[in-house]
């Protein structure tokens, strides 16, 4: 079961609000002293007072050469989430030049957080005159003020899922072969010939890979021979090699069935398909039995099936030793391959003792 995901949101909430505080006869409020200051009148944001100051003399003895302006929270012991921009206003165009940005923080009017900038908003006084902030002796200072409010968060919701469709490149594969569309090698099996693709086969193969690419490919060839093989085997293994499957068997019945499985592992074995080799050893050590035991036993042994073959042995070990040996297949394997047969003493004798 896949595990639950759920998402909720946080949302920020603010209040933003702007005053202009214009100043005329600049020149006329110079001189008033230092740490003396101009200030605008309140204006409001989220229910909170402000007001800008102007310092045309300078905050400070160290800045008398300068013009200060800061922003000031009036309300009384407040404490207020907020940012804000001080700008002067080009008097040419209208528009505001930041002289000073704080990040959102918490003014508190009990001290000397109240004000902003902490260290200083500052403007050379012969630098500001000569500039178009200053225009017929008149200027303007902006300031833009965003009280942050208590975030918005949502309520838990299931995380949103889009469902991925299942891989379907192994049906392009398998249409591929079907359509024989851009085929470039040919296979003739007992008289049939079968269309296929060399980079797919090379890609699947090793032994393909030898073959078609490699030093002793037979670049001369228009069709590749095949004669120790049945064209229904060589055809369950290219749909192998394509779709990573076998093709449908539901026409062969019993002996049949397994007759064809045997046969493909002997093409799996010499295609070096590792793949297809397990699938079939799989398949047979299901349909093991007294008559098939050796049979499989030897097949397993000539093509180094070692899980088949340890099967193989263990139904041995279980079963009656006469009924196997009165078998044809027995009879087969102790002719064609006599040490297998010291293999199933040894497997008899290693489990009786354990």
């Amino acid at each position: 079961m896949a595990a639950t995901r759920t998402v909720s949101t946080c949302i920020p909430v603010k209040t933003q609000g702007s005053h202009v505080f214009r100043i005329f006869g600049y020149s006329q409020h110079k001189g008033i002293g230092v740490g003396k200051f101009i200030r605008s009148g309140a204006f409001s944001v989220e229910g909170h007072d402000w007001a800008i100051r102007f310092y045309p003399d300078g905050f400070s003895q160290a800045s008398s050469h300068c013009i200060s302006v800061y922003l000031e929270l009036l309300s009384k012991d407040a404490k207020v989430h907020a940012s804000c921009v001080l700008s002067l206003v080009d008097q040419s165009t209208g528009l505001a030049s930041s002289l000073h940005k704080t990040d959102p923080r918490m003014f508190n009017e009990n001290d000397m957080s109240k004000f902003a900038p902490q260290e200083g908003s500052l403007i050379s006084r012969h630098v500001f005159e000569a500039s178009a902030y200053l225009r017929d002796d008149n200027m303007e200072i902006e300031c833009v003020v965003t009280v942050m409010k208590d975030a918005r968060v949502s309520e838990t919701k299931p995380c949103p899922r889009i469902e991925v469709p299942q891989p379907d490149i192994i049906a392009h594969l398998g249409k591929l072969l079907e359509a024989k569309e851009g085929a470039d090698v040919t296979f003739s099996v007992r008289g049939e010939t079968f269309a296929a693709h060399k980079i797919v086969l090379a890609m699947r193969s090793l032994v393909f890979r030898a073959e078609l690419y490699g030093p002793m490919r037979e670049t001369a060839a228009e069709l590749i021979q095949i004669e120790d093989m049945q064209p229904h085997v060589f055809r369950a293994l290219l749909h192998f090699i394509y779709t990573d499957s076998l093709p449908d068997m539901d026409g062969l019945e019993g002996d049949d069935h397994r007759e064809m499985i045997r046969h493909l592992l002997v093409a799996a074995d010499r295609y070096a398909m590792d793949r297809l080799k397990v699938v079939c050893q799989s398949i047979l050590s299901e349909k093991i039995d007294v008559q098939t035991v050796a049979t499989t036993l030897g097949l397993a042994d000539q093509h180094n099936c070692h899980m088949l073959k340890d099967a193989c042995l263990e139904f041995i070990n279980w079963s009656t030793m006469d009924d196997v040996a009165s078998t044809q297949g027995f009879l087969d394997l102790k002719k064609s391959c006599p040490s297998v047969l010291v293999d199933v003493l040894l497997k008899m004798r290693t489990l009786s003792k354990s």
